[in-house]
């Protein structure tokens, strides 16, 4: 289904596995009833993972990438259009400001957070920011838990894994299972962005432990590991106005001005941007090979180097 997702997959040698659905699925719609036990469903086609999860592409695409041209620990703030570049105004962890000067700017941020976080001399063209703004960040509210088992217990059960609640405070669950590794469970938590972040995080795992137990038995009471990650709560990936949930993925925005100081000079390449897959990771490879094309054409016009890996 996302073809150039695939291929990028193949290119860098990683490996897939169909994502573990075998076994019947739990639907809990009570806490006065045990939960109900239904035949499950497999995705047609099957839904597949990467082995080592996404940090294996990161690291994948890491390696590729000269160090040298590599900067860390710099967190850009202020963009500031001169008259033959942009100037690139940088928070530096070792509190050694640079400042940066560029022919063009790829952003790899979601839109609103481009729109909100960065500040442009001069200001974006009107409509351009409110759409930037007005494009709410997929996935952003949510918040995810993990419960890391010795083995799958469940399916010695016949059980797949899966599950749907409306009770929660987890409402659905996968087996995420890694082959060779540990048994795995993996929840999205169907508790509001704002009810969420008035819970500690140690409530929380407390709250999806028990939840577990219920669904899984005792045996799921006592993980070898757990991680919570809330979303909504992470600077880098929420704002204010992503605190409330949307249903459905937002129509991209356009991910360039057609006119004014920035025309020719501000691409943007996150998901939220891609015309095929917006909040998808086959989004955020389809928005940067768009936005590069984009780039190396505008690069050609003014008869620049197009060199890979050029400032």
């Amino acid at each position: 289904m996302q073809p150039q997702l695939d291929r990028l997959f193949t290119e860098l040698g990683l490996q897939r596995f169909a994502q573990f659905e075998d076994g019947d699925l739990l639907v809990e719609r009570s806490r006065q009833a045990p939960p109900l036990r239904t035949p499950g469903f497999a995705s047609d086609p099957p839904s597949m993972r990467l082995v080592g999860g996404a940090g294996a592409l990161v690291a994948a695409l890491q390696a590729r990438l000269d160090p040298a041209i590599v900067r860390t620990g710099q967190t850009v703030g202020r963009l500031r259009r001169e008259d033959t570049h942009v100037e690139l105004l940088v928070d530096d962890s070792a509190g050694q400001p640079p400042v940066w000067h560029v022919e063009q700017v790829l952003l790899a941020l979601p839109s609103r957070l481009a729109a909100t976080r960065l500040q442009f001399e001069p200001v974006l063209p009107a409509e351009l920011a409110r759409r930037w703004r007005a494009t709410p960040t997929w996935m952003a509210t949510h918040a995810k838990y993990v419960a890391v088992y010795d083995k799958p217990f469940w399916r010695e059960q016949a059980l797949s894994g899966s599950a749907r609640s409306s009770i929660g405070p987890m409402g659905e669950i996968h087996d995420v299972s890694m082959p060779g590794g540990h048994a795995e469970l993996f929840d999205f938590l169907g508790v509001p962005a704002r009810v969420c972040g008035q819970v500690t995080n140690e409530d929380l795992r407390a709250h999806c432990r028990a939840q577990l137990v219920r669904l899984f038995g005792q045996q799921a009471a006592v993980p070898v590991g757990e991680a919570l990650k809330d979303w909504a709560a992470d600077p880098p990936t929420a704002t204010h106005d992503d605190q409330d949930a949307v249903g459905q993925h937002a129509v991209a925005p356009a991910r360039s001005a057609d006119e004014g100081a920035w025309q020719g000079r501000l691409v943007g390449i996150g998901s939220e941007w891609s015309r095929q897959f917006p909040g998808y990771v086959a989004g955020a490879v389809d928005a940067a090979e768009a936005g590069v094309q984009q780039t190396l054409a505008a690069l050609a016009r003014k008869g620049l180097p197009q060199k890979e890996g050029s400032d």
